[in-house]
């Protein structure tokens, strides 16, 4: 089926319930503004979620939030490696416009080693309008303290500074994060809550679940903001035998692995929305569910299929994720929406419904969801989204069902039919040179507005 096929088959569900979305929509603009909760996975493949057809890994809870709203058959991320992917949706603005193309170094003491302070985070907008702001987990955007999050509009943190951990408390070794001067360090540093060392008691995946059970708690009376952020199912692939006894039928041993670390954040999301419903929060707010890029299929045996290749590609792969969102009585329940959506409209989204301020100097690259999935508004959401890997002058630009890939610096343009070859696997550039003319035309001026990384990253050489 293809992305035409899912918008007209989701228009009809949004039919059978305009009455109940158009009120929803009104309470909204009444001023009843939404709690926002986003649940990111690390390195998740596409096909390793229910929703998208997952049968060795069941992730029933993950699968609530598509099954209580909208399953986004082609949700994007911005950049197909963590930290920028995460810097697009931390700001609603391709990261490229400020230089954030390139996995950080850990660096307690470089100021320059992260998110410009020059750019407005998503909880820098809510908290000017009364949200209490909060990220669990991974943050990987600077790990000097002018970058912490308490410092880029977060009210609290419970999570790690770098761009992985260890999932074990026992192997986290080193107190004080400050000390660490290394990648590998920064993975057995104690957690931060807000700015004070803690040693975790259990399993990682565990206890970022068990924090944004009390996160939800104890601002039940607020507008909240989470950026539930989980670091699984990232490597080192580590699970403890609760989790591996639910998959002794799969006898790949990392495949096992990767699935009971799935699992594990599926549990964790599952606690989180019962207690909303415990709460009577669930009708007010808006979850969203993604991964920050593809994934690395021969690194933690995730599956991307059907479509070609994985985490740091231009490929589909590497950048189309899973992806789901919920608000009950405002979004259609059940639907399967097929035109392309971004991280980027998360910010969009939330900033037009709390009427949150932006800066103007700075437009977001993100649009408003909800006119195009309550049917208000006709058309596409985005007419073009683009892609850029400045070290390798990799590119990929999608128009419709078109999509061209620049595979590499020097490399010729190819050409993909989305619509008719999810895998891309059938370049059709040669047979319609006047469509690779007139993206590649797109693609030069996008390029043109962007700026080249500002910091070294984990894998350019240190000057």
């Amino acid at each position: 089926m293809n992305g035409k096929q899912y918008g007209e088959n989701t228009m009809k569900k949004q039919m059978g319930l305009a009455a109940l979305i158009l009120a929803g929509l009104a309470c909204a603009q009444a001023g009843q503004t939404p709690n926002l909760i986003v649940v990111m996975t690390d390195d998740m493949g596409y096909a390793d979620v229910g929703f998208n057809g997952c049968k060795d890994i069941p992730t029933p809870n993950i699968d609530r939030i598509a099954k209580n709203g909208v399953r986004f058959t082609s949700g994007y991320v911005t950049y197909s490696v963590c930290s920028p992917s995460r810097a697009g949706f931390m700001t609603g603005r391709y990261q490229q416009r400020f230089g954030h193309e390139r996995n950080p170094r850990y660096k307690p003491n470089n100021p320059d080693m992260g998110l410009p302070l020059s750019e407005t985070t998503i909880a820098d907008a809510l908290g000017k309008v009364g949200y209490r702001c909060g990220i669990i987990g991974k943050w990987h955007l600077g790990a000097h303290e002018s970058l912490h999050p308490l410092n880029r509009g977060f009210h609290e943190f419970f999570g790690h500074l770098g761009g992985g951990h260890r999932y074990f408390p026992e192997e986290l070794t080193i107190q004080d994060g400050t000390t660490v001067d290394s990648e590998e360090g920064s993975y057995r540093t104690w957690i931060v809550r807000n700015r004070e060392p803690v040693k975790p008691a259990n399993y990682l995946t565990d206890e970022f679940s068990d924090e944004a059970v009390r996160f939800v708690e104890r601002n039940k009376a607020k507008p909240f903001f989470l950026f539930l952020a989980y670091n699984a199912p990232h490597a080192p692939l580590q699970a403890t035998e609760e989790y591996l006894a639910r998959f002794k039928h799969i006898a790949d041993k990392k495949r096992q692995t990767y699935a009971a670390m799935v699992s594990a954040v599926d549990d964790g999301v599952g606690r989180m929305l019962d207690k909303l419903e415990e709460l009577k929060l669930e009708e007010n707010t808006l979850v969203f569910f993604l991964s920050d890029n593809g994934g690395p299929t021969s690194a933690n045996a995730s599956d991307n299929r059907p479509l070609r290749g994985g985490k740091s590609e231009v490929w589909e792969g590497g950048f189309r994720v899973p992806f789901a969102a919920q608000w009950p009585g405002r979004f259609p329940a059940g639907a399967t929406y097929g035109q392309p959506v971004s991280s980027l409209d998360i910010f969009a989204t939330i900033a037009a419904l709390a009427n949150a301020p932006t800066d103007p100097k700075r437009p977001l690259d993100g649009v408003n969801l909800l006119p195009y999935l309550t049917g208000q508004k006709e058309g596409v959401p985005h007419d073009v989204l683009y892609l850029r890997k400045f070290d390798q002058g990799r590119f990929a630009v999608r128009q419709g069902d078109w999509k061209l890939v620049i595979p590499g610096d020097g490399q010729d343009p190819q050409l993909y039919d989305l619509g008719k070859d999810l895998g891309e696997k059938n370049n059709l550039a040669g047979k319609n040179p006047e469509h690779v003319q007139q993206i590649d035309a797109l693609r030069k001026k996008w390029n043109a507005q962007l700026v080249e990384p500002v910091f070294e990253g984990l894998l350019t050489k240190e000057k």
